[in-house]
C-alpha cells in the first residue's frame, strides 16, 4: 500500500495539481486586493461613498455601529456587502482563467501539426513486386 501511495505521490499530474492549487491560493490572494483595494473604493465612489464590506442587514434585536460589532456580540446579520465583494472576485477570477485557457489554446492550435510519416506501399503494390519479381 505504501508503495502504491509512492507512485499516486510521483506522477506527474498530482504534482501539476498541487504546484495549480498553490498557484491558484496567492493568484487568490492577489484579486481580493485586487477587489478590496482598488476596485472596491471606486465603485464606493460612484455609489455616493458606500463601503460594501460594511453593509449588512440585522436579523434581530440591537443597534450596532459596524457589522464586527454585530457580530462579536453574537447578533445574527445578513452580510449582503460582504457577498457582493465574494460575486466581484468570483467574475474577476473567472475572466482571468477565461483570458489564460484562450491563450493555451491559442499557441496549442499554432502550433503546427507533426507531418505526417509518408505511407507504406499498399498490398497491390506488394503483389505487383513479387509478380515483377517472379517474371524475371
Amino acid at each position: 500500500m505504501i508503495k502504491e501511495f509512492k507512485d499516486f505521490i510521483a506522477k506527474g499530474n498530482v504534482m501539476d495539481m498541487a504546484v495549480g492549487i498553490i498557484i491558484g491560493a496567492a493568484f487568490t490572494a492577489i484579486v481580493t486586493s485586487l477587489v478590496g483595494d482598488l476596485i472596491n473604493p471606486i465603485i464606493s465612489l460612484f455609489m455616493g461613498g458606500i463601503d460594501f464590506a460594511s453593509q449588512y442587514t440585522l436579523l434581530g434585536e440591537g443597534e450596532f455601529a459596524s457589522i464586527a460589532e454585530a457580530e462579536e456580540a453574537g447578533a445574527a446579520v445578513f452580510a449582503w456587502g460582504r457577498f457582493i465583494i465574494a460575486i466581484i472576485n468570483f467574475v474577476i477570477i473567472a475572466f482571468v482563467v477565461f483570458m489564460l485557457v484562450k491563450a493555451v489554446n491559442k499557441t496549442k492550435k499554432a502550433e503546427e501539426p507533426a507531418p505526417e510519416a509518408p505511407a507504406g506501399p499498399t498490398e497491390m503494390d506488394v503483389l505487383m513486386e513479387i509478380r515483377d519479381a517472379l517474371k524475371k
